[in-house]
């Protein structure tokens, strides 16, 4: 039940951004929903690997290239998953940060 939660926050979450972000297109509700998927299974077991890989310059940079890592992912499920579509690694990095803070605003919401 909880993953069933998480897929509907996750997809909600992408909703909003595509709506307050140009250049960030989903054509249809179940796009968002694979998509919502897909962000989810690569941050469950690609992000972390890469990101232990990745520590030092991660360290060197202050965790600026962390956030790169999480662009750079977002922005290739975008171009696997059908319907989901991102203009430029500009609009990747912003809706990045937007999602980010829906996500947390939405969890935030579902626990009280």
């Amino acid at each position: 039940m909880k993953l069933v939660g998480e897929l509907i926050i996750n997809t909600v979450a992408l909703l909003v951004v595509e709506y307050v972000t140009p250049g960030f297109e989903l054509e249809t509700l179940e796009s968002a929903i694979v998509a919502a998927i897909g962000i989810g299974v690569v941050n469950t077991f690609i992000r972390p690997v890469l990101q232990i890989i990745a520590l030092p310059i991660s360290i060197l940079t202050l965790g600026i290239f962390a956030f790169f890592i999480n662009v750079t992912l977002l922005w290739g499920v975008a171009a696997i998953v059908p319907g989901f579509n991102i203009s430029s690694f500009f609009t990747a990095a912003i809706a990045s940060i937007l999602l980010s803070l829906v996500n947390a605003f939405l969890h935030k919401l579902a626990k009280n």
